[in-house]
């Protein structure tokens, strides 16, 4: 595996499945060979551009076509590539952009001014663009078309356990952390997913999750990998996705909270015929899944996973023990472990540890970090769960120091919440929270006490909030309070506060 790069699937792919189609975009349709002459196209205009392997290029857009160009042409000259969340503020992609270094920023029209501002203030980069209004900015097309060259050649051996992204996660302390995941992280996530759901070269993938999400990454990359077809929207939006689904015979969805809510109350009230949709992945309640495959007919493949696991450590048909998290991938290694890292009986609770050929790498520029995590060679997720008897895994939570809310299948910590909430001038103290949400799943709720004398009210601390911070990370809940909770050291008791205020 150490010789084999994303760009060798390209080749690879080009060579097998030629003139099938790997991607559609809107009215634009690549097969393989063409896909391949494409990346090859930028892989040369990012060489003339100065990037060499190992430096990092930056992309902040909607989804679109130009990702699989990207993913190619920087899997051939061994550069890095960063998907930015675009729904963070500008002061976290501003962090990234500065811990990252990339050496190019690529942006979409959408995103044009933004990242023209964010590329200034970063400096030392180049900033790209696909579709801007303004002519004047260097163009994605216009630089791949002026490289093309017939008789391209990769610069270099680029292996599997070179770098082919940087993933930035939730943060912890108001610190986002970049998961390096290697291109064998990636290859072996296509092949543990592909040979699972039994995917072939008839399978369409639908690209409404987004592309700088580790599961929308794993399951485009799973279906192209086996010769099927790419389907790309902007974002999500349930009756395009419906739309598309029927007339691209798209087989392959994920999804999160609250995506397949919409999407089956947007099937009950259409006629659209979605036969040929097979399978679905990602995370859900069974009385969400189960209304959804009785209307569908398609399967519910539930998983646990992170961007450090590549996505994936336990997946299966989710009907198949409601409630339960899947069972263990068939490249993964999984033990559930006490404080001590000893092992735990089935039934009983300990942190969720992993080996295997998709666990990531490590954290970007934070060695003491990757350390930490990597402790005994097994990478300590920091969540917590248990084995029942029939090896099914059941997520429980996060260990306290790691708390982690997940709204929307996004992750979200608490400390960078309460960090924003308490740049308020009327915000004494604040504890924020995960609770049920009937859209999301879960919600954020903040727990907080106003200064006295203080009218601020719930609404304008959420748009204070919201403003300074992406805005799926802002509480949809605030609760004011005279005084928090304390533990003996004199913290803030979070698990008392979620006693009181957790409903």
């Amino acid at each position: 595996m150490r010789s084999f790069s994303i760009y060798d699937m390209y080749r690879r792919n080009a060579h097998l499945y030629r003139d099938r189609t790997a991607v559609v975009s809107g009215g634009l349709r690549r097969d393989f060979q063409t896909l391949l002459r494409d990346a090859e196209a930028f892989a040369a205009a990012l060489a003339d551009a100065g990037v060499e392997k190992g430096d990092r290029v930056a992309i902040l857009a909607m989804n679109d076509h130009r990702f699989f160009t990207l993913f190619g042409a920087a899997s051939a000259l061994g550069a890095i590539v960063v998907p930015l969340n675009w729904r963070l503020s500008d002061d976290e992609i501003a962090f990234i952009l500065s811990d990252a270094g990339p050496r190019m920023l690529i942006s979409d029209g959408n995103f044009a001014d933004r990242a023209e501002a964010l590329g200034e203030k970063a400096g030392g980069m180049t900033t790209v663009f696909w579709n801007s209004t303004d002519s004047r900015r260097p163009d994605m097309d216009q630089m791949a078309a002026d490289a093309v060259r017939a008789d391209f050649k990769a610069p270099g051996p680029v292996h599997g356990d070179d770098p082919f992204c940087i993933i930035y996660t939730a943060a912890v302390d108001g610190r986002p952390r970049g998961a390096v995941l290697s291109h064998s992280n990636i290859i072996y996530g296509n092949l543990q997913t592909s040979a699972t759901m039994g995917l072939t070269a008839e399978d369409a993938y639908l690209n409404m999750l987004p592309m700088f999400h580790i599961t929308g990454l794993n399951l485009s990359m799973s279906v192209m990998h086996v010769g099927g077809k790419n389907v790309v929207i902007e974002k999500f939006d349930e009756h395009r996705s419906l739309a598309e689904t029927e007339r691209e015979q798209v087989s392959v969805w994920g999804s999160f909270p609250p995506m397949l809510t919409r999407l089956t109350q947007a099937a009950d009230k259409g006629e659209r015929n979605l036969s040929s949709l097979r399978h679905v992945m990602g995370i859900d309640g069974p009385d969400n899944i189960r209304p959804f495959e009785a209307r569908i007919g398609a399967v519910f493949w539930i998983l646990y996973g992170q961007t450090e696991t590549s996505g994936l450590v336990t997946f299966s048909p989710a009907m198949e023990r409601p409630g339960a998290a899947g069972r263990v991938g068939l490249l993964t290694k999984v033990r559930i472990a006490d404080d001590a890292d000893g092992d735990v009986p089935p039934g009983e609770v300990g942190e969720i540890l992993v080996q295997g050929p998709l666990v990531f790498q490590g954290f970007w520029n934070q060695p003491e970090l990757t350390e930490r995590t990597f402790r005994g060679g097994w990478h300590h997720t920091g969540d917590i769960g248990c084995f029942d008897e029939d090896g099914f895994l059941w997520f429980k939570g996060r260990k306290p120091e790691k708390e982690l809310i997940k709204p929307g299948g996004e992750n979200v910590y608490p400390a960078e919440v309460e960090a924003v909430v308490l740049e308020h001038p009327d915000i004494v103290e604040a504890s924020v929270i995960g609770v049920p949400d009937p859209q999301f799943g879960e919600g954020i709720k903040a727990v907080c006490v106003r200064k006295p004398g203080s009218v601020l009210t719930a609404e304008e601390l959420i748009a204070f909030v919201a403003g300074r911070i992406a805005r799926y990370k802002k509480p949809r809940y605030v609760d004011f309070v005279e005084a928090l909770p304390r533990k003996k050291d004199g913290g803030i008791d979070r698990e008392a506060v979620k006693a009181t205020h957790g409903a």
